[in-house]
Order: C-alpha cells, then sequence, then structure tokens
C-alpha cells in the first residue's frame, strides 16, 4: 500500500471508530442516575476582584433549583448561605418548600449583601419520596457599575445522595 492510500485507511478508521465511541457515549448518557435525595454544594461570588488595581466588584446572586423530573414533586428542606470561611450567613427556609414537576424556585442575595465573601457558598438539601432525576442547582451572579456589567454561571456539585 501506498502511504496516501493507507492514510485514506486510517482517516476511515478513525471516523469509524469515533462513530462506535460516540454511540457508546450517546447510549450510557440515555440511562439516568435517579436519587430521593441528597446535598448540594453550590459555589457563588458576592463579589469578584477586577481591573489593574484589583478593586471589588459587587454581585447580585440568584440560586436557581429546578426540577427536572417530568411527572414527580421535589422537596428542598434546606438553603443555607455560607461566607468564604463556611460561617453560615443566612437560612432561606422555614420550612420545606415543594418543587412541582419541570418548575424552579429561586432565592436571591443583592449587589449590595456582600456578606458572602469572594467564595462564598450555598448548601442545599432536597428529597423526594420516589427516585426522581436529580434537580439542577444552579448560581447567576450579575453586576453592573459605571455602565459596565458582568454576569456568569455557576453549577452545584452534589456532595451527599441518599440514594440510587
Amino acid at each position: 500500500m501506498n502511504a496516501r492510500k493507507l492514510l485514506r485507511t486510517g482517516a476511515v478508521l478513525a471516523v469509524i471508530f469515533v462513530g462506535v465511541v460516540s454511540g457508546v457515549v450517546c447510549s450510557s448518557a440515555s440511562e439516568f442516575d435517579l436519587s430521593d435525595g441528597g446535598t448540594v454544594y453550590l459555589p457563588v461570588y458576592s463579589h469578584i476582584y477586577v481591573g489593574i488595581k484589583g478593586l471589588a466588584f459587587d454581585l447580585a446572586i440568584s440560586l436557581i433549583i429546578r426540577n427536572t423530573d417530568p411527572t414527580r414533586p421535589i422537596t428542598v428542606s434546606s438553603v443555607s448561605y455560607h461566607d468564604s470561611a463556611g460561617k453560615l450567613v443566612k437560612q432561606f427556609l422555614e420550612k420545606p418548600v415543594d418543587i412541582p414537576p419541570l418548575a424552579s424556585k429561586e432565592f436571591f442575595v443583592s449587589e449590595s449583601d456582600t456578606t458572602g465573601g469572594f467564595g462564598a457558598a450555598f448548601i442545599v438539601k432536597w428529597k423526594s419520596l420516589t427516585k426522581v432525576n436529580a434537580p439542577v442547582v444552579e448560581g447567576v451572579m450579575v453586576g453592573t457599575k459605571a455602565g459596565q456589567g458582568i454576569s456568569f454561571t455557576t453549577r452545584g456539585q452534589v456532595i451527599e445522595d441518599r440514594g440510587q
């Protein structure tokens, strides 16, 4: 075989290999991990440092909990806000709150509230009577100052799962 024909054969084999691997990835992604509850850690920022001088740029924080299950509700039992040192700043719920299927619940920390600091975090505890799709827990940070705006998102990390 000449080099050109060998390269073409190698390219075809590479495409076939990628197709097979993609099929494996797609098929395993369609299998859902169900849970009946857990704890999610969400990193957020009440400010970030910007510019040459590293000045603090205050941010408003929205915590959004999305029930991704199309047929069953979830119950959020606790939403706590912690500062950079891990100290509890605020407890958001006095009693558990239900989130219907495919619905969302939001919690807000204003731009002027800098008690969380640069390394603030939310801890969200949730549960369900049956195994469901785990919720998506996201943070949206937005700040505006002198005609400039900054916005970005973070996603929660499961730190405890009641069962899969």
